[in-house]
């Protein structure tokens, strides 16, 4: 950890937004695919560097709801590409005793990675470090709406009073139920918007932009929006 951050309150959830693969590639005249296989690595890097610092939960937006709009060829190319990383990604957690779990709706990947999601969860479950979440084909409003869904059938049947819903049990119906809600949003290549990430969850995230392209994301820059986070005052809607 940088001296930059004795003394630093570190946020136990940090979420990011990993933006700017294509741009990176397109800078330098490379395919966009290559944009996303270097984003990779930096994501391997980000979770040993976030468990090294003491980060509890660390969630990245993998693949979103809306990715399916992409050309069949990246798409595509994004798969061989999880695939891969989901056999790195087990080595990387394993090595420093981070539990992987994943929240979006699986069903949609084919067989094979949908086993290679559950190994993953699976092997490393009782690893006692940092947990690393991937949102993969998840999208927020699909996860409150099959969330809804679940309260519903569980009404009809009898097992929940409707009267007494709460914002709890609400969240408890979520993917990332047993969760805390993240401290700190980080957003790469300077957008300006939640894209359907988390919107729950981040009702009082405090959120950091950075305009750093995310292949080119790194420890100093993680220790920038923590230094940033530090600064903030959270009053999660009243006054102190």
């Amino acid at each position: 950890m940088g001296q930059s951050l004795e003394n630093m309150t570190i946020p136990k959830h940090v979420a990011l937004i990993l933006d700017g693969n294509g741009r990176w590639a397109k800078r330098r005249g490379l395919p966009r695919t290559m944009g996303h296989k270097q984003g990779c690595v930096t994501v391997e890097k980000t979770v040993e560097i976030a468990a090294r610092m003491g980060i509890e939960y660390l969630t990245v937006y993998g693949f979103s709801t809306e990715n399916w709009k992409r050309s069949t060829e990246e798409v595509g190319a994004l798969m061989q590409l999880f695939r891969y990383y989901m056999v790195r990604l087990l080595k990387i957690a394993t090595a420093n005793n981070v539990r992987v779990k994943m929240i979006g709706d699986r069903r949609r990947f084919d067989r094979d990675i949908i086993e290679g999601i559950n190994r993953l969860e699976r092997d490393t479950k009782d690893n006692t470090g940092m947990t690393f979440v991937i949102a993969v084909n998840y999208g927020s409003r699909d996860e409150i709406t099959r969330a809804v869904k679940r309260i519903a059938l569980d009404c009809k049947d009898g097992n929940v009073d409707g009267e007494n819903i709460t914002e709890e049990m609400i969240a408890s119906y979520l993917d990332t139920a047993g969760m805390p809600d993240p401290d700190l949003l980080i957003r790469t290549s300077g957008e300006l918007r939640l894209s359907n990430y988390l919107l729950w969850q981040l009702a009082y995230t405090e959120i950091f932009v950075t305009d750093c392209l995310w292949p080119d994301f790194n420890q100093e820059e993680l220790e920038k929006a923590i230094l940033a986070y530090n600064k903030r005052e959270r009053r999660f809607g009243g006054v102190k």
